[in-house]
This record gives structure tokens, sequence and C-alpha cells, in this order.
């Protein structure tokens, strides 16, 4: 069975996300689920490797990282950057193919549910196979992905939230997985199970150029949808990202996303 589709995929995606990633929030957010020198770790959905990278740093002396990624150019990225001793880098699916990688002390997984919203439960599965007994599982996702922009005009809002819905059906998108995580690990029999809650992409006054160029690059992969039809804009794309950008550029807009933390202990063995 194949895997859905990734929407955000272009030439520039690793470097987008190797730039919007910082190393300070994931030690700060691993160090809250429990990480400590001489953990054996999994980075599932590791990206560039900047979050492995990271990780690394957290578990020395003593511990281990391997990142775990489904595309070879972001893993080519990762061992060139961020390749070290006690890091190596592996490619594969998350949804299918994970089987010999385990078992690990500690595993991470952040900012990839967003995408597999009718595979939730098959995501959850690998990753609980890869998570030893007595072992910490940490997962990490957005609340009202993209849809927490406060002042937008109302053609744009409702345009905004009528791509949201057409990627839910077409890439398996899911705007809401950060609020289902907690009640997932329950159901999965997770102890010790807390939970913490911030804002993500939390921009108000003048725009930096990290989160211009990130948005930049989710705007042109809406564009790259081809089954979306701006019919409330008679210049297309063009003109939404136009009016987006406008609004984006205005010190005046706010904007933030709910970033919602997990973590739980698995069972240890009777």
């Amino acid at each position: 069975m194949t895997s859905p589709i990734y929407f955000m995929e272009s030439d520039e995606e690793t470097f987008r996300l190797d730039n919007k990633t910082d190393a300070a929030s994931v030690l700060a957010q691993a160090s809250w689920a429990g990480l400590h020198p001489g953990m054996s770790v999994a980075d599932v959905g590791c990206g560039p490797g900047k979050t492995s990278a990271a990780l690394l740093d957290a578990v020395r002396p003593g511990g281990r990282v391997v990142g775990i990624d489904a595309s070879h150019e972001r893993l080519e990225y990762a061992q060139e950057h961020y390749g070290t001793e006690g890091l190596e880098f592996h490619h594969s699916d998350a949804l299918n193919d994970l089987e010999g990688l385990g078992p690990f002390d500690f595993v991470w997984c952040r900012f990839l549910l967003e995408y597999h919203r009718e595979r939730a439960g098959q995501l959850y599965a690998s990753l609980d196979r890869l998570v030893r007994p007595g072992g910490i599982l940490c997962l990490i996702d957005l609340d009202y992905n993209c849809l927490t922009h406060f002042g937008l005009p109302v053609r744009l809002e409702a345009t905004i939230h009528q791509i949201i819905r057409g990627l839910e059906r077409k890439t398996d998108f899911d705007p809401f997985a950060g609020r289902r995580i907690y009640t997932q690990l329950y159901d999965m029999g997770y102890q010790e199970l807390d939970v913490q809650v911030s804002a993500h992409h939390l921009i108000f006054g003048p725009l930096e150029e990290r989160d211009r160029h990130n948005w930049e690059q989710k705007l042109k992969a809406v564009a790259r949808q081809a089954s979306f039809t701006f019919d409330s804009y008679p210049g297309g794309y063009e003109e939404f990202a136009a009016e987006f950008r406008t609004f984006f550029e205005d010190p005046r807009r706010f904007t933030y996303t709910p970033l919602i933390l997990c973590r739980g202990r698995k069972p240890s063995v009777k």
C-alpha cells in the first residue's frame, strides 16, 4: 500500500524544513518529555536532520540517535550537514517499514501525524513497535493548522478554509492532528501521560524573513494542487497569493497555531 501524497514536496522543501527548525525548541521539548544522556533515540520523520542532531546533543555522552525518513534527498542532506558519531540516518516509510530498527528508549515524532489523517492508526502502531517496554514515546503536532490567522479579509479566509478541506480529501492532511494525540496514547495503554500546549507560528508585528519564506513555500504548495480552483479570484492563484502576502506583511496581523506535545511511558513487560 502506497503512502499518501506529501503535498509540501518541492525542490526547496529540504531547505524550508531545515530553516524553520529551531534546535533550542527541540531540546526544550525533548527535555520536558524525559530525554536524558545515555538514551537510544529514534527520530521518526527526521527530515533534513536538524532535529536528530539536537536530540543527539541531549543524549551525550553514551547515547545514540537514528533519524528515519522516507525522503532520500533529505537524508542525503542530513548526512552531509549533521552526520557524526552516534547519529545515523535510515531510509524507511514510517507507515510500513520500521521493523528491525528498535527497540529504543525514546521515540520522537514531530510534525508527521498531520500528513496521515486516515492512516494515523497505522502510524501510531508503527511508532509503538519502536518503543521498548518502559520507554518513552513523545508525539508533537499542530492543531487548527493553517487556520488561525486573525484579520483576514472575508474572501481570503473562506478560500483558505476551502483549501484545507480539499487537502484533507486529496492528500490525507489533518489540520487537527494535535488534539488527537493524548486520547490515542491513552487508548494504547501508555502510562505517566503528560501534555503541554504552547503557541507555534506565533507571528505579530514586523514579519521576519524565516516566517516569510516558510509561508511563501506553503502558498506554492497550495498552487501545485491542481484540483483547487480559485473561483473567488478572477486572477486565479496569483491574485489569491498577492492578497495573502498583503495581509501577511501587515504588522497588524496576528498568526499563531496551537502546538500540542504529549509524552507517555510504554508499560513494562510483566
